[in-house]
């Protein structure tokens, strides 16, 4: 009996013993690899997805020399920088300029630009008498208001313009100068209006734009456009036209004047306001007379001179109503003086274009002369 009890007991024993023996080997095992084991919980629990993306990190863990069942080093992980914020623009020192120009140009960047201050733009002045030229004018001319750009030059010109037309520019200057009142001619308030209207072209030209400047006494009755050659780089009114449109001997008159945006006339202005220094006292059309014939050869510059026949002025007036196409109160010194005038000149245009073919063909209309400036 107790050699058959030791014989029963002895399997018992042994499976027992072998059992716990097992269990250290799995618990030994699980302590030399936590990482392992934590992985294996994780993958159980949460499905394929899981697993895919252990088995991605157990392939990259190969590539770095990490065999499966070691601890991989921990993983460094470095954070993108944000991208630096867009450094802000300065604020440009001329406004809404370009976006007034954008909105006023033809397609090939042509703008029409006058300058106006608060004298000139009140009821009945001379932009209503502008306007009204360019309204009563022949051949779609008035379809052009629609590229005018009308630069004003103080607040109120500049409310008295936004009340009438599309396109306005406020030009701000720091010079002192109370731009609200009438400038006499040769003024030292005068020179700095004229000049700055000088360096404020080059400006235009500078932002690649074109641009027929005219001075808001100019009178429009037909399209002067045809008139101005496509391989001049600048043409000017003339007060004295010799005849020859490209001819250095013509007397030139900055108040009618076109400009192609290139290096050329861009250097051109650059010279023209040095010239202010050079000439010190003189106003930019007479300093434009004095560098015309140095700097057309310098930079190979085409000039034209606009024939007076059709871009005409008081200095040399065209009496030719039947090819007229602007009239200019040049040679005349005064607001009031230039109103009267102009005036008269609006009652003639009104009678011509009402006429007759007959009536206009031989040349019944002419312009009341003398006036106050007109003769």
């Amino acid at each position: 009996m107790k050699g058959a009890d030791v014989s029963s007991i002895s399997p018992l024993v042994s499976f027992v013993l072998g059992a716990a023996m097992a269990t250290v080997c799995v618990l030994f095992f699980m302590s030399a690899s936590p990482t392992r084991r934590l992985a294996d919980i994780s993958a159980f629990s949460t499905g394929n997805g899981t697993q895919e993306g252990l088995h991605l990190a157990s392939a990259a863990n190969h590539d770095n020399g990490v065999a499966d069942g070691d601890t991989p080093a921990a993983e460094v992980v470095t954070a993108t920088p944000a991208p630096a914020p867009a450094p802000a623009q300065a604020p440009s020192p001329w406004g809404d300029l370009e976006e007034v120009l954008q909105r006023a140009a033809t397609k090939d960047r042509t703008v029409i630009m006058t300058q106006i201050n608060a004298a000139w733009t009140r009821p009945g002045s001379l932009l209503d008498l502008f306007f009204e030229s360019f309204r009563n004018g022949e051949g779609g001319v008035a379809r052009l208001l629609d590229h005018l750009v009308i630069v004003t030059m103080d607040p109120a010109a500049y409310e008295g313009c936004q009340a009438v037309h599309r396109h306005c520019y406020f030009l701000r200057t720091s010079n002192g100068v109370d731009y609200r009142s009438e400038k006499m001619f040769m003024s030292k308030d005068y020179l700095e209006m004229m000049w700055g209207r000088n360096r404020f072209q080059q400006t235009v030209l500078e932002l690649g734009y074109n641009f027929l400047f005219t001075d808001v006494d100019v009178m429009w009755f037909r399209d002067p456009f045809r008139h101005i050659s496509m391989a001049a780089d600048i043409a000017i009114s003339s007060d004295v036209y010799m005849g020859d449109p490209y001819s250095l001997r013509n007397f030139p008159n900055g108040g009618f004047l076109f400009v192609r945006s290139s290096a050329k006339t861009i250097d051109f202005y650059r010279a023209w306001q040095q010239g202010r220094w050079r000439f010190f006292g003189k106003h930019e059309q007479d300093v434009f007379n004095l560098i015309k014939h140095e700097q057309s050869a310098k930079l190979d510059l085409a000039i034209q001179f606009l024939d007076t026949t059709y871009i005409s002025g008081f200095c040399q007036l065209s009496k030719d109503l039947n090819k007229i196409c602007t009239l200019h109160a040049n040679c005349c010194v005064g607001l009031g003086a230039k109103m009267h005038d102009l005036r008269g000149v609006l009652d003639v245009w009104r009678n011509y274009t009402a006429g007759t073919p007959d009536e206009r063909r031989t040349g019944k209309f002419q312009w009341k002369l003398p006036g106050i400036c007109i003769h």
